[in-house]
């Protein structure tokens, strides 16, 4: 396949190194407003860049921080006349004749000793030497600094992508064929046939800088069998010897010419690389047949080193030492930083589809990959990045995005996420670089993804029913999708083989199994069969959950030594909220405290699943300024060596029987969800108060004195009809979220207990933990039932069974439901402050919906049909109205259906108290302790 070109970016990191200094910086730009609204701005960026003997700034703003930052590097590129790209030859033979040519240009062309190539580091050393060894070079170290002989290795053999071992074997039989090079017969030793001039030499030394004093490196060995522990070793650099020297002893093989080099692992400005021993190989002349032949110690396959192969990509063999060590463009003098264990799981994290989230963070322990994507609040790596950096991680093409442009005429008054998608029509498709966008007139958007080989063989194809308004919103949502799919297989892999599945199609997936498994089959290799039954113990993979669209928030979090005064402002769903933390790994004799992770300050959206179920459960436990801590569930050991830096190798043989580990988390800032922002910047006053003041004027006029709330949340309804005069005597809440329930129960008890001070009597309060589609005699015939901005977020199948279960078994004389109009979202739409990384487009067509938790949202003829169906099968009648707007086209902000009970019953409904109670009591007033 064809080398894509690299990025200026990319071309300056290769010539300039971190001389190449970027400065971005951030300005507000006006954008077109709504009337009546504040004028609106968004972030846009300019960068300025410096290099030695240059400096550029761009002349115009992007709307991405990247963008900016890669205009600024091809303005330098144009100004030093710097090609970005290079012939590659396009036939075996011409790649096979430049090979030898360059080759034996680095050994005769004098020109190249003072030169920065990082080969001349090599020879350099090697100048040194005296007699027959100098400037005597093992074959691989060409190898490993020369990004062109191992691009003309892959012409003339794809498999050399992926081998290092082809690739020395090319490199050796064009050697012999090379012009002014001496190869050595029986190993792979390469030099120049003549002695370089004195003047040659005296610039190479100048280049490259010595020191007589030793240097110690730690490095990993990971040995050949999956059973053997890693093994930290120290290397110790010394007398100006050529390093992969001492590579060679520490593998125990003759000399560094039998040494092996990969490329290089992580980012692409590290050094980090495996050596490993050339395993008993002959090589064939002919280019023809590129092949080895192996003798000595059989089969060469069963030598292969399946950690260290799947780390790097490519095939290695017997024992590897992961070590960064290696001369580069950028330096002066060898390059040389400590390989710790901390190091390797880290890479190991990298390839795992969550591992870049949690990294691009800085988060191991406390980031999760949200189930959701708003444009508002995701932090860190996008999740289009994401699946590219997990994508070429395992070495697999970049993914393939096929975006559909869909006609508001196409679309019927459905309006439910997969009800509009499944109208979504494919249309002939223009491609453009790896996006594939629909030229048509259009007004919203769906989005195709293709996973491919590097063959460009299809192993997996995503197309969901989703339309989104912004072309982004579709591909970053599609991406997200495919990298959760990717999470929960990869979960899969810590299962016993035999319960292993990998189905050929699940739902909006299609799966190519035998491209797929062909390419994660060293993934397999290493991480299935474990056989580990301790979790503390396993590899970061964890347990697989089976079609999990949504991380299960409920895992609760027991809180210690609490400090901070009740400020009243807690994280709700959908806030986003600001904390600092540490997580510290204890020993449980006290004996010693490793701090393995820390934020000053640490963002995220409630509800998405961003960070661990406990992490969360705390925080949503804690008002803005208090502070607590509590003990979390021990995480797989990858990720404590991950997250543990220095102290990697004292944990690696900690048993996870004898310590815990503990978060200490303060809520620092908690800004509401992006729907009551919205609300709030067109209405006052806000839609959440007004609702308040609809139910208390039906209370009164009902002379109302019970009310339950059906999915009371944190109890916002409950604790705002205190501050209001009302009938009230009795105040029931139900909800499913025992976390939200424990939050209402603190703040009721908090303003019943000051409402005490200053009357006799106050209304009972009762908050139970249930479902609201469950029946609990308890509640049967109150005087009132609202169900406020609560339905949407259940699936509709519930909110209708719902609406039966209400009206036929609790039967309340009067129900209030609202919900979200959608026809009323352009407009909310158009009110919302743009993002920084999108267009503001005027034309778009329907927007998304309000939160990212909602199932559906109706117009007003949906819900209008919902509730008169619900009226007329239960003996209710109903009126319609409304919240937020004047109730003209088109409609209200936030519809609102009363439905009023017809006539007493003749005979009341029979209750079976025992068994009709399956709500559980969590808290009541007076009497009551606040639950924990």
């Amino acid at each position: 396949m064809p080398t894509a070109a690299p990025t200026p970016k990319a071309v300056l990191h290769q010539r300039f190194g971190a001389k190449a200094r970027y400065t971005v910086e951030e300005v507000r730009e006006a954008v077109g407003g709504c009337p009546g609204l504040a004028p609106q701005t968004r972030s846009v960026y300019r960068c300025a860049l410096e290099l030695p003997d240059l400096s550029v700034t761009t002349p115009g703003t992007f709307v991405r921080k990247k963008d900016a930052e890669q205009a600024a590097a091809q303005i330098a590129l144009d100004k030093l006349g710097i090609q970005p790209t290079a012939n590659i030859p396009s036939t075996p033979e011409e790649a096979w004749d430049e090979l030898i040519a360059r080759i034996s240009g680095f050994f005769i062309d004098e020109n190249f000793l003072s030169s920065t190539h990082p080969l001349v580091g090599h020879l350099s050393v090697t100048l040194r030497r005296t007699g027959d060894l100098i400037g005597r070079l093992p074959l691989s170290a060409i190898a490993a600094c020369d990004v062109k002989v191992n691009t003309l290795c892959k012409v003339i053999n794809p498999k050399a992508e992926y081998d290092p071992l082809l690739v020395l074997s090319l490199m050796y039989n064009a050697a012999k064929q090379s012009p002014g090079v001496s190869v050595s017969d029986s190993n792979f030793w390469i030099q120049s046939q003549k002695p370089y001039s004195p003047e040659a030499v005296d610039l190479a030394l100048k280049r490259w800088s010595f020191t007589s004093d030793p240097v110690e490196v730690k490095a990993i060995l990971i040995p050949h069998e999956l059973e053997d522990e890693l093994k930290i070793l120290t290397i110790n650099l010394r007398d100006n010897e050529h390093y992969m020297g001492y590579v060679a002893e520490k593998l125990t093989v003759s000399d560094s010419s039998q040494v092996l080099v990969s490329r290089t692992i992580g980012k692409a400005s590290s050094e980090i690389r495996l050596y490993f021993a050339a395993p008993s190989v002959h090589f064939v002349s002919d280019m023809s047949k590129n092949v080895l032949a192996c003798h000595g110690d059989g089969d060469i396959n069963c030598q292969v080193n399946k950690r260290a192969s799947y780390i790097s990509g490519q095939t290695i063999y017997g024992g590897a030492l992961l070590a960064n060590i290696g001369y580069t463009r950028r330096d002066s003098e060898l390059h040389t930083e400590d390989v710790n264990l901390c190091t390797y799981y880290r890479i190991l994290l990298g390839k795992l589809p969550d591992g870049n989230c949690k990294m691009s963070r800085d988060a191991i322990l406390a980031a999760e990959l949200p189930s959701a994507y708003s444009r508002f609040s995701w932090k860190g790596l996008s999740p289009r990045d994401l699946l590219c950096s997990f994508c070429r991680n395992q070495r697999l093409s970049e993914p393939l995005f096929a975006v559909n442009r869909v006609s508001c005429d196409m679309l019927t008054s459905a309006v439910s996420s997969e009800e509009r998608g499944a109208l979504a029509k494919s249309v002939e498709n223009q491609c453009t670089n790896d996006v594939i966008i629909d030229k048509e007139n259009s007004d919203i958007f769906t989005c195709e993804v293709k996973i491919c080989s590097r063959k460009q063989e299809i192993l997996l194809e995503y197309s969901a029913a989703h339309t989104w308004s912004k072309e982004s919103d579709a591909i970053q949502n599609s991406a997200l999708k495919v990298l959760i799919w990717f999470n929960d297989y990869f979960k899969q892999l810590n299962t016993k083989m035999d319960k292993l599945y990998l189905s050929n199609c699940t739902d909006s997936f299609k799966i190519h199994p035998n491209i797929f498994l062909q390419e994660f089959a060293m993934c397999l290799s290493v991480y299935s069969n474990t056989g580990c039954n301790d979790s503390g113990m396993c590899s970061s993979v964890g347990p697989f959950i089976v079609d999990t669209p949504k991380k299960q928030l409920e895992s609760t979090a027991t809180l210690t030594r609490i400090e901070g005064p009740d400020s009243g402002v807690f994280p709700s769903h959908g806030s986003l909220t600001s904390i600092s933390y540490t997580a510290s790994l204890v020993m449980k004799d006290k004996a010693k405290i490793y701090l393995l992770e820390s934020h000053n300050e640490f963002e995220f959206e409630i509800g998405t699943g961003a960070v661990s179920n406990q992490l969360e459960s705390c925080v949503t436990q804690l008002s803005v300024n208090q502070a607590a801590c509590f003990i979390a569930e021990l995480p797989p050991r990858d990720l404590i060596l991950a997250a543990a830096s220095e102290f990697s190798h004292e944990l690696s043989n900690v048993s996870s029987e004898s310590c815990f580990l503990e978060f200490s988390v303060k809520v620092l800032q908690v800004t509401e969800p992006l729907e009551d922002r919205m609300e709030k910047a067109l209405f006052s006053p806000p839609l959440s108060k007004q609702r308040v003041e609809f139910a208390v004027q039906h209370i009164n006029e009902l002379h109302a004195t019970t009310l339950v709330d059906f999915g009371c949340g944190s109890g916002s309804l409950l604790d705002s009809l205190l501050e209001h005069p009302t009938t009230l005597e009795k105040l029931v809440g139900v909800d499913i979220s025992r976390k939200g329930l424990t939050r209402a129960a603190k703040s009721l008890h908090q303003k019943l207990s000051k409402k005490l001070l200053v009357q006799t009597t106050v209304p009972t309060a009762v908050l139970y933990d249930g479902s609201i589609t469950d029946f609990d005699s308890r509640l049967y015939g109150f005087d009132i039932g609202t169900c406020l901005e609560v339905i949407e977020h259940m699936e509709e199948d519930q909110a209708s069974l719902f609406g039966n279960v209400v009206l036929s078994s609790f039967r309340p004389t009067v129900l209030i439901v609202s919900t979200p109009n959608y026809e009323y979202n352009p407009i909310l739409q158009r009110s919302a402050m743009p993002n920084k990384d999108d267009e503001v487009d005027e034309s778009t067509g329907p927007c998304k919906f309000r939160n990212h938790d909602h199932k559906f949202e109706w117009t007003r003829a949906q819900f209008q049909c919902w509730a008169t169906d619900l009226a007329v099968k239960h003996n209710y009648s109903v009126e319609f109205c409304g919240v937020g707007g004047s109730g003209e086209e088109p409609g209200y902000a936030s519809q609102i259906a009363v439905l009023r009970r017809m006539a007493r019953d003749t005979e009341e409904m029979c209750l079976n108290k025992d068994k009709d109670q399956p709500y559980e009591l969590l808290w009541e007033w007076p009497n009551a302790s606040i639950p924990v």
